[in-house]
């Protein structure tokens, strides 16, 4: 791999940072990017406004072309809730692959109550969704790809399954 970029989308929840995790187990010279990282940095006070989003977004896509024109291979650790933000990576990263994580919603909300360690993802998502805050899925739109590379549905598919589904892609990819 050389200038490669997986997105790996789907619902706060779905299983993206713990896919990432064992990817990069396999494949210690992937970079991940993390949104909820980037964030922190971008916009340390949220307000998870359509503009905000907007703009953090376009600079996540921005930051992975950066990075895979240098040559490096990535991972793209979003929700990325919108189809534009995840077209337009597909638009300017020459080497790109989208990973969708289809989990249903209660699942993904089970999940996301119980996890201990929540790698820099903000805390009770979905509390804070069903109190007005806008959350994919909740009460903010989650638009599915209409061709993603992969579709995994991780509510029946286990981490371990789910890498090896990806590396099995990455494989015939090259």
């Amino acid at each position: 791999m050389s200038g490669l970029a997986i997105w790996i989308t789907g619902l706060p929840g779905s299983g993206k940072s713990a896919i990432a995790d064992e990817l990069k187990k396999m494949h210690p010279d992937l970079i991940i990017l993390r949104m909820d990282a980037m964030r922190k940095i971008v916009t340390p006070e949220p307000t998870y406004s359509d503009v905000e989003r907007d703009i953090v977004y376009r600079s996540f896509v921005f930051l992975a072309q950066t990075l895979t024109d240098a040559g490096h291979d990535i991972i793209m650790d979003a929700t990325g809730n919108l189809r534009k933000w995840r077209e337009l990576a597909r638009g300017l990263i020459q080497r790109y692959t989208e990973v969708y994580l289809s989990c249903p919603l209660e699942e993904c909300i089970r999940r996301e109550t119980a996890r201990k360690d929540s790698r820099g993802a903000p805390r009770d998502i979905y509390l804070k969704g069903r109190s007005g805050a806008p959350v994919p899925g909740v009460n903010a739109p989650y638009e599915v790809s209409a061709d993603p590379e992969l579709v995994i549905d991780t509510s029946v598919t286990s981490i371990t399954k789910a890498v090896e589904k990806i590396n099995s892609y990455l494989v015939h990819y090259k």
